[in-house]
C-alpha cells in the first residue's frame, strides 16, 4: 500500500506545540513548512537548534530564520554551526564569523565542508587578531593554527612561537618560501629555518634561504653542494645574496670546475 500523502498543515500545528523526543523527531522531517513551524515552538532551545543545523540539506530559508533571531545568535555553539553551514547566505556567515571565539574560528578554518570563502575569512580575521594575542594563545595557534596563521606567527619572530608553528604540522613549503620572501623577515626566522632538520633539506627552500640577503652564511654554505653549477651560476648574479654567500659559491663553481677539468683533459 502506498503511503498516506502528509498532511503538512496538520504536521505544521503539531510541530508548533511538540515537546521533548517528538520535537526531536519533527526536526528531522524534511517538510521546510513543517521546519519552520518547530522554529516557533517555545519548546525548542539550544540543543535541537544545534541538531537542526547539522542537517546539511537544510534550506537556505529555514538558516536565515535562525540566523535573525537573537536568541539563537547568543549561543557560540549556533553561531559557529550557523556560519559553517554550506546553505547559510553569505551575509549572515560573514557577519556570525566576527562574532565567534579564536578557536572556534581555527576549527571553522580547517573545516572542508565549510564554504571556501567562509574558510579564507575565518583565517583572515584570526591574523587580524594575532597582534594583540597573549602569548600563550600564540603557542597554542602555533602548534594547531592553519597554515598561513603559523607562517605569520614564523614572520613575527617571537622564538617560542616562531619554534612551535615550524613543527605546525599544516604548515607548507609554499608558506615558509612567502615567509623568506617577505621583506621584514627577522634574521633569527632566517636562521631557525635554516637549521630546521625538515624545512632546511627542502631544494626550493634552500634556494631561498640564499638569497635572503641576512641568512647567516655557516648553514647556507652547507647547501651549495646541492645545487647544480647552473643554480650556483644563477644565484651568484643575484644583487641580494650577502658578500660572505657570493664567495661561497664562487668557491663551490671553482671547485666543480677544477674537479671536471682532468677529466675534460683526458
Amino acid at each position: 500500500m502506498p503511503a498516506e500523502p502528509l498532511d503538512v498543515t496538520a504536521a505544521a500545528d503539531a510541530a508548533r506545540h511538540a515537546e521533548g523526543d517528538r520535537l526531536t523527531a519533527i526536526l528531522h522531517n524534511a517538510e521546510e513548512a513543517v521546519i519552520g513551524a518547530a522554529l516557533e515552538n517555545p519548546h525548542l532551545h539550544e540543543t535541537h537548534v544545534c541538531l537542526l543545523l547539522e542537517r546539511l540539506d537544510l534550506p537556505a530559508p529555514l538558516l536565515e530564520a535562525i540566523g535573525s533571531n537573537p536568541q539563537w545568535l547568543r549561543s557560540e555553539a549556533i553561531r559557529v554551526r550557523l556560519a559553517r553551514h554550506p546553505q547559510t547566505p553569505q551575509r549572515i556567515s560573514v557577519a556570525l564569523v566576527r562574532q565567534i571565539f579564536l578557536f572556534d574560528l581555527v576549527a571553522l578554518s580547517m573545516l572542508p565542508s565549510a564554504p571556501v570563502e567562509i574558510r579564507r575569512l575565518a583565517q583572515e580575521t584570526i591574523l587580524f587578531k594575532i597582534p594583540q594575542l597573549p602569548l600563550g594563545q600564540k603557542l597554542t595557534l602555533a602548534r594547531r593554527g592553519p597554515a598561513r596563521v603559523a607562517a605569520a606567527l614564523i614572520l613575527e619572530g617571537h622564538p617560542r612561537a616562531s619554534a612551535d608553528a615550524l613543527k605546525n604540522p599544516y604548515l607548507t613549503e609554499s608558506q615558509i618560501l612567502r615567509v623568506l620572501a617577505s621583506p621584514t623577515v627577522p634574521e633569527r626566522v632566517v636562521s631557525a629555518i635554516a637549521q630546521d632538520p625538515k624545512w632546511s633539506n627542502q631544494k626550493n627552500i634552500r634556494l631561498a634561504l640564499v638569497r635572503v640577503a641576512h641568512a647567516p652564511s655557516t648553514p647556507i654554505e652547507n647547501f651549495l653542494a646541492s645545487f647544480t653549477l647552473t643554480e650556483l651560476a644563477d644565484l651568484v648574479s643575484l644583487e641580494e645574496v650577502s658578500p660572505a654567500v657570493r664567495t661561497a659559491i664562487r668557491i663551490e663553481i671553482s671547485r666543480r670546475e677544477s674537479a671536471d677539468a682532468p677529466a675534460a683533459a683526458e
